[in-house]
């Protein structure tokens, strides 16, 4: 990073860090302790889509070897989902990682965007740990109907999973993910 850099107030960027991801366990652990919020066992990573005949050949290969799921949503993005029971969050990390990793090794890293896991609460609140790829950070979001953030909900969970993981800490980098696959609504 240079002098101009410095006095424009540019930072470099921070690379992505995707063994990031396996503090999801140990967070995950720290939101059943504190509160009420349990893993629903989803999850999800979501990037750019690309064509061609490599991109499309990791694609299958990763539903095969992990049985995820594709779709596509709204704003065009593709999603790879994840399934397990929600006592098995390190599987469900571990399936994350290995697409994010697979996606990466293939040169496809820039369309990364960002990696979820889905939590909910016996009155139905949920709330997601996102993973931005290009931050090397997490952040909550809990959505609400209409398209609507339960903001005080997001910094309860910000403040719980402080020590297990990196968290954004420009909030308006918490971008909200409505209808992500892996929320489950």
């Amino acid at each position: 990073m240079g002098l101009l850099d410095v006095l424009l107030g540019r930072s470099k960027p921070v690379r992505p860090d995707l063994d990031q991801l396996f503090g999801l366990s140990s967070a995950a652990i720290t939101l059943e302790a504190a509160s009420e919020l349990r893993p629903t066992g989803l999850g999800s990573v979501c990037f750019a889509a690309v064509e061609g005949g490599a991109f499309a050949e990791i694609q299958q290969d990763l539903r095969a070897l992990l049985s995820v799921e594709s779709t596509r949503d709204s704003y065009g993005y593709t999603w790879l989902q994840s399934r397990h029971e929600p006592t098995e969050v390190t599987d469900l990390v571990t399936d994350l990682h290995a697409v994010n990793s697979a996606l990466e090794a293939g040169g496809f890293g820039p369309q990364l965007l960002c990696s979820l896991v889905g939590f909910r609460d016996p009155q139905g609140r949920r709330v997601a740990l996102v993973y931005l790829y290009k931050r090397g950070s997490f952040y909550p979001f809990a959505p609400l109907p209409g398209e609507k953030r339960d903001h005080a909900l997001e910094l309860q969970v910000r403040a719980l999973v402080a020590d297990d993981l990196r968290l954004e800490a420009d909030l308006s980098r918490w971008f909200p993910v409505w209808g992500a696959p892996g929320m489950a609504s």
